[in-house]
């Protein structure tokens, strides 16, 4: 039974986490990869190489520097002062991103479209320094069975600000010319992203877990990570599910460039976000009451079986009996993508935290998040191949990948019912 002092922190933590979550939430909404930055891109661009190199960009650089942070964190035994240099150095890389847009409206498309991605580029990589300190901070601030609350809560909130941002990005959209608009909803984002910085710094520290091991170089937290993908079977069946997820995604940027072959003007990116942050919104109760009652991996499983559904509808829709209905569909796709992805996010941070021995979570979560990096490249690769081939390839791989993940989930849960 918990103290009362204790019960206290964990319900002030609560709510702090949830109201910084909830803010970053809604400001990373209004820089979406898969609608207002694919839409951006496209628009300057008109390259799907280039599209597809967007939510790649993010997801590898968000990843990849996790490797070296979860040895820092860990080494050093605490976690904000890495939270603070991620989070507020990507609010100030998008913040840079608006001004850039601003000034640089009359500068050659192409050119601005480099730029932008040069600065996205940078966003992303600061990002991943902030995953970490985050998953380690709300573990030791929360307990494991108000966990999928929480993040619930954080979706929640953030989606209903988000539905706003989404308005305003409307608006931004068809009243501005472009990129003045893009330029107006980035910056946008980057004050709900500092809203976001300041409160969760404002939580403070928790204390460290008593048992907390400390690698004593970089070289025996590299070999250590190597031992545990080897001997830590659920762990290693994890990483191949989060791969097939990675490939899962390499459709994501080009639901936005189906639309504009469908003939749907891109002047309705924000109506898309919108659906989308609706589908996150509807769902995160369930997907919260579910991750705490009936489990992670249960999520985890029910989520992987649904992300077949959106890619299928999206090849459906160029079918002749639907060409009539091209855009209820679409906004139909996109309103399960934002639930899907919301469960997501819950069911892997969740299931991560769980089978992180308690001592050795940065390190866990380093180890995870940069193994499984990579395969978030693949949207890139299948810019690739939507140049070559059309985009409906990406659409049937994204099909397959799904299925390979839902069968590695599978193989965790009969792992786990072993142990």
């Amino acid at each position: 039974m918990q103290a009362p002092e204790e019960a206290s922190n964990q319900r002030a933590g609560f709510w702090k986490i949830a109201s910084a979550g909830a803010a970053f939430q809604a400001g990373s909404a209004a820089v979406d990869s898969t609608t207002i930055m694919s839409a951006l891109v496209f628009q300057l661009t008109g390259n799907p190489i280039l599209v597809g190199a967007v939510p790649a960009i993010l997801r590898f650089g968000w990843l990849f520097p996790q490797l070296f942070v979860g040895f820092l964190a860990a080494r050093g035994g605490a976690s904000m002062r890495y939270y603070v240099i991620g989070a507020f150095g990507r609010t100030a890389a998008i913040g840079v991103m608006a001004a850039v847009i601003w000034l640089g409206a009359g500068w050659p498309a192409a050119q601005l479209g480099i730029a932008v991605l040069l600065i996205w580029t940078v966003y992303a990589f600061v990002s991943g320094i902030v995953a970490v300190p985050y998953n380690d901070i709300v573990a030791r601030s929360i307990s494991s069975e108000r966990r999928s609350r929480l993040l619930a809560t954080r979706f929640f909130g953030g989606g209903v600000v988000a539905l706003g941002v989404a308005v305003v990005a409307d608006d931004f959209v068809r009243t501005m010319s472009f990129p003045i608009s893009y330029a107006a909803i980035f910056a946008m984002a980057a004050a709900l992203m500092l809203l976001s910085s300041f409160v969760f710094v404002s939580m403070g520290e928790p204390n460290a877990t008593a048992n907390r091991k400390f690698p004593s170089s970089f070289a025996v937290y590299f070999r250590a990570g190597i031992k545990v993908f080897r001997r830590d079977r659920i762990f290693r069946q994890y990483v191949f599910a989060q791969w097939c997820g990675g490939a899962v995604l390499m459709a994501a940027p080009f639901y936005v460039v189906a639309a504009e072959q469908n003939e749907i003007s891109l002047e309705n990116v924000a109506v898309l976000l919108a659906a989308q942050t609706t589908g996150a919104l509807a769902s995160n109760f369930l997907w919260g009451w579910w991750g705490d009652h009936k489990g992670k991996h249960s999520l985890l499983r029910i989520i992987a079986l649904g992300r077949v559904v959106p890619p299928t509808i999206i090849l459906l829709s160029g079918l002749a009996p639907f060409a009539d209905f091209s855009f209820p569909i679409f906004v139909l796709s996109f309103f399960l993508l934002g639930a899907i992805a919301n469960g997501l996010t819950i069911a892997v941070i969740g299931l991560l935290m769980e089978i992180s021995p308690a001592g050795e979570r940065p390190q866990y979560s380093g180890y995870f998040n940069a193994i499984t990096a990579p395969a978030f490249l693949l949207p890139a690769v299948a810019g690739v191949l939507v140049y070559a081939f059309g985009v409906n390839l990406v659409f049937v791989l994204s099909i397959i990948a799904a299925i390979a993940q839902l069968y590695f989930v599978n193989c965790i849960g009969d792992e786990m019912t072993s142990h």
